[in-house]
């Protein structure tokens, strides 16, 4: 990733995530554990074992903060943040505040915003931050040179007693012909745009591609997105048609089903050959961002030398986030099929734990939740309804709307809903979805629920302000108790009132 353009935000970001005149510390003797990655991943595991007095060395050959930091949620989010602002101006009259014409949008201002935020953020993933917390900090590219006992950084060699690999993931750009030649976009330079493209082509309908299409759509270009099924596949498909319906709503043209068999390259456009069915398209574009997936940071390491397996897939690990190395641990995208930060952090305590005081933490025990944030955002939790059929749980779902939920009515937020599954006849929660305008808030609380225990009485239970769109949450609880309620309780019930009388 390549900092651009050169201006003061950028260089205060590179001169702590990757000081120029960074001088490499003399190697201790020997670490009790090597971090290789200062991402998110890297520095939790770095960080935290320096706090419980371990002596560690964080190794990084580029940017610390990883993606994260440099080119995924900060910034994604700090320009999600103005793209919701001109959809909130666009919608105002609506709610009878006087608007007249379009949002003035100055991009380069928008850019420029995120670049201050980023650089500002950047202290606490700094090179010097982390030489304050006792950490040994080397720039270079890590290799092990033997079976698992050193790393090498430029011409130093580090002997660890444990290490940890945590270099995570980059883009990977889809075998497409001409994709090589097009100057396509990813998430590695896309913050790097000053002009906002008039033409934007997306394609990749997961996460990444749907932010960033309704984004840079609100932002006011003219985007088509390119999925070959349907968009956020790996969630609900209630929660898929919903954001779908909205992106056309909001001017994005949606391409599902169809596959893009070529880019090609003619200054300055780029035009995506597509197919559907037996339709082809020819569509010609100012700007492409590839959003197809993620391929994991393996090269250059010389894993084998170190006896660690590995596939296209990332490193391969137990349960304890041990490699096929008993001296080396992974956290993070490099071996996670959870590609994100949160994921990342969390994994990262379980290499502390196991890795310096043979722990035997699991990394199946975690109960991971993810949001995508468009608008609505969509956010999930456990188990889906097909992956329930397929582990062979039966379960109940409850589902409260968006349109009965009083808090969304009066915010003119009512698309969306709240689904919760149970297994059958309990009320014990095995997974969730919500779409809402803040769901990665709500979705905590279902978290928290599944992760001690609590229930869909305990939600119910459970005293919410009024009127919040987390009230859906308890109204899901009051769905539940009223299954409880059969003939027989009811008849029950009208005797033991009677009694009282």
């Amino acid at each position: 990733m390549q900092l651009t353009p050169d201006d003061s935000f950028n260089r205060e970001l590179a001169g702590r995530v990757h000081p120029a005149n960074w001088v490499n510390p003399k190697p201790a003797e020997r670490y009790d554990l090597v971090v290789i990655g200062a991402g998110t991943a890297g520095l939790v595991t770095a960080a935290g074992a320096a706090g419980l007095g371990a002596r560690v060395a964080l190794i990084e050959r580029h940017l610390m903060g990883g993606d994260c930091l440099n080119s995924g949620c900060v910034p994604s989010k700090a320009i999600l943040r103005a793209a919701r602002a001109a959809a909130d101006i666009r919608a105002a009259s609506g709610l009878g505040v006087a608007m007249h014409g379009e949002p003035r949008i100055n991009f380069a201002q928008v850019m420029e915003r995120m670049r201050r935020l980023r650089a500002g953020l950047s202290v606490h993933d700094s090179a010097e931050r982390f030489r304050t917390l006792g950490v040994d900090v080397f720039f270079g590219q890590a290799r092990f040179v033997d079976s698992g006992q050193a790393i090498e950084v430029g011409d130093q060699q580090l002997h660890f007693k444990k290490a940890a690999l945590c270099t995570g993931a980059r883009a990977a750009l889809p075998d497409i012909p001409g994709v090589a030649e097009a100057s396509v976009l990813t998430n590695e330079n896309l913050f790097n745009l000053t002009e906002l493209p008039r033409r934007l082509a997306v394609i990749g309908g997961g996460p990444i591609g749907c932010e960033m299409a309704q984004c840079f759509a609100r932002l006011g270009s003219q985007v088509t997105l390119f999925e070959p099924s349907r968009v956020l596949t790996k969630d609900d498909p209630d929660a898929s048609r919903i954001v779908m319906e909205v992106f056309r709503r909001e001017g994005v043209l949606i391409r599902t089903n169809t596959r893009v068999e070529s880019l090609s390259r003619s200054c300055p456009e780029t035009t995506v050959v597509s197919r559907s069915g037996r339709e082809e398209g020819h569509d010609a574009f100012d700007a492409v961002l590839i959003a197809t997936g993620r391929a994991p940071n393996v090269e250059g390491l010389d894993l084998e030398a170190a006896g660690i397996a590995y596939d296209k897939h990332g490193v391969t690990v137990d349960d304890r986030l041990r490699t096929t190395n008993p001296r080396v641990y992974a956290a993070g995208d490099i071996c996670s099929r959870f590609k994100f930060t949160h994921a990342a952090d969390f994994q990262a305590r379980i290499v502390i734990q196991n890795a310096l005081f043979w722990g035997r933490a699991k990394a199946s025990q975690l109960i991971i939740p993810w949001c995508t944030y468009t608008s609505p955002e969509v956010a999930h939790v456990g188990l889906l309804p097909s992956d329930a059929e397929q582990q062979g749980i039966a379960i109940d779902t409850f589902i409260q709307p968006l349109s009965s939920v009083d808090r969304a009515i009066l915010d003119n937020e009512t698309e969306g809903f709240v689904k919760v599954h149970v297994r059958r006849g309990t009320d014990r929660i095995v997974g969730a979805t919500i779409v809402a305008a803040h769901a990665g808030e709500m979705i905590s609380e279902v978290t928290l629920a599944m992760r001690n225990g609590i229930g869909l009485k305990g939600l119910a239970s459970t005293i919410h302000p009024y009127p919040t769109q987390a009230d859906a949450l308890r109204k899901i609880g009051d769905q539940y108790n009223k299954t409880r309620l059969t003939p027989f309780t009811q008849r029950l019930l009208k005797f033991l009132i009677s009694l009282g009388r």
